[in-house]
């Protein structure tokens, strides 16, 4: 049976006396360490329009980091959109529920612009994960890029 998580800060001192607080979530008297999230974009930059492909990777932490188990996933594309899934997932359990170490989607980006992609992990409305990239799109022959 798992016991409600709490919260532990634990404070580190640097120069020019600057605070810094990390997270650690701790449940039934173990440390949950919180994984990171990489976002890529393949390719980076090229000419409108422009199909790319977006990989996230959540590397280290916990395999079974509660807050990443079963999220809704939200993708904001730069450009005023975005898309958001959600899964149909069995209860959590400590131990032995898994979170996803792997998310992709492709992209058509049908017109120049430098486009901020973010790709975020929820629970309910809290965003309990996120990461971004950069995509360029240089003006194609559809804008007049060619002539």
């Amino acid at each position: 049976m798992m016991s409600n998580p709490a919260i532990l800060f634990r404070s580190v001192s640097v120069p020019a006396c600057v605070l810094l607080l990390a997270a650690t979530m701790v449940t039934a008297g173990q440390e949950k360490k919180k994984p990171s999230i990489s976002v890529k974009a393949n390719p980076a930059a090229g000419f409108s329009p422009l199909k790319v492909f977006v990989s996230v990777d959540v590397k280290g932490g916990s395999d079974d980091f509660p807050e990443f188990y079963c999220p809704t996933i939200e993708w904001i594309w730069g450009d005023d959109t975005r898309t958001e899934s959600t899964a149909d997932c069995d209860p959590y359990e400590a131990g032995t529920s898994e979170i996803r170490r792997r998310y992709s989607v492709s992209r058509i980006f049908q017109t120049a612009g430098n486009y901020k992609v973010e790709f975020r992990l929820k629970q309910k409305d809290k965003v309990v994960g996120s990461g971004s990239t950069t995509v360029q799109v240089r003006p194609g022959i559809r804008d007049g890029g060619g002539q």
